[in-house]
């Protein structure tokens, strides 16, 4: 994207202009033909993309433009919470079918609102042609000591922000042409980017952390493959969203919300630094002998962990 004394004529330049316009401080170095980013001193850049495509994470019928552009941008964001790393800013690539172009004011104002909770600004991006809405976001950021998938250790508890859940009951309404509950719905819509709780449990002994896109079970395997070891839930302490069973919230996805490993963690101190529930979930048992990244108990009994989501199976 362009600043807009530098714009020329055209349909393209217009919808960069309006976006400009929308955006206003929130863009931010908009004007060359790349980003020039400054990185604290002693810190290291995290850098991470997120693709949101029309008819693959969402549909028009469920959502409005101003909550799909609101939730693409966070889930990228949320990559950057994982690490616990600071936003320093976006660039935001836009897909536009024909059908979209009257609805992109509403998705740059979604864009811009997930800026304002992040506190951060877009630096530049593209805009083309598509035959569906696609996103795709860059996300840049910064860390002193980021949290990484594979730092998990013999003898972690394993906790999980918020609630789980909501996301999957979403789907699954809308799936079988119903309507979801509110709750569920505005969890799917409406995630958050626990980027500020992410650096306080890196400063307060976080070791390995991990979000929740594909959902629990499935996200705690990538943590578990990384870090070499065996971490064991129990679905008995998932915290659930009202109406949501446990089997249902281990696979539900595009919660963005972490799995954090951990010697050990105020528990009651998070909670009442970031008003949000943290609860222990699980522990790393094991390194991996048989390969078997993540066993599942509930009622004491050990059960085959379900499949999270998986792009191309």
């Amino acid at each position: 994207m362009s600043d807009a004394i530098a714009l020329g004529p055209g349909r393209e330049f217009d919808i960069i202009r309006e976006l400009l316009r929308r955006w206003g401080p929130r863009a931010s170095g908009v004007g060359d033909d790349a980003a020039l980013v400054d990185v604290p001193a002693g810190e290291r850049l995290v850098v991470s993309s997120d693709a949101s495509v029309e008819h693959i994470h969402f549909e028009r019928a469920w959502l409005t433009a101003h909550e799909i552009g609101y939730r693409a941008t966070t889930a990228a964001l949320s990559d950057l919470a994982a690490m616990a790393a600071s936003p320093i800013g976006i660039l935001m690539a836009l897909g536009l079918p024909a059908s979209w172009l009257d609805a992109v004011g509403e998705l740059g104002d979604g864009i811009g609102e997930a800026l304002d909770a992040a506190r951060t600004t877009i630096r530049g991006g593209d805009i083309s042609g598509a035959s569906d809405l696609t996103l795709a976001v860059t996300v840049l950021g910064s860390a002193a000591a980021p949290l990484r998938r594979d730092a998990a250790r013999l003898g972690d508890t394993v906790y999980v922000t918020g609630r789980l859940g909501g996301p999957g009951d979403a789907l699954a309404a809308w799936q079988r042409g119903g309507v979801p509950v509110p709750g569920s719905r505005e969890r799917f819509a409406h995630p958050v980017a626990r980027i500020t709780e992410a650096l306080w449990l890196a400063r307060s002994g976080a070791r390995a952390a991990i979000d929740i896109s594909d959902g629990l079970i499935a996200d705690a395997q990538h943590l578990a493959a990384a870090s070499g070891v065996r971490i064991e839930i129990d679905l008995d302490r998932i915290p659930l969203m009202e109406g949501v069973d446990a089997r249902s919230a281990s696979v539900s996805g595009e919660e963005y919300e972490l799995i954090v490993c951990a010697a050990a963690l105020n528990v009651t101190a998070f909670e009442r630094a970031n008003h949000l529930p943290i609860t222990a979930v699980g522990r790393v048992i094991d390194h991996v002998p048989d390969g078997i990244g993540v066993t599942v108990r509930m009622n004491g009994e050990r059960l085959a962990p379900a499949p999270g989501f998986r792009h191309f199976s």
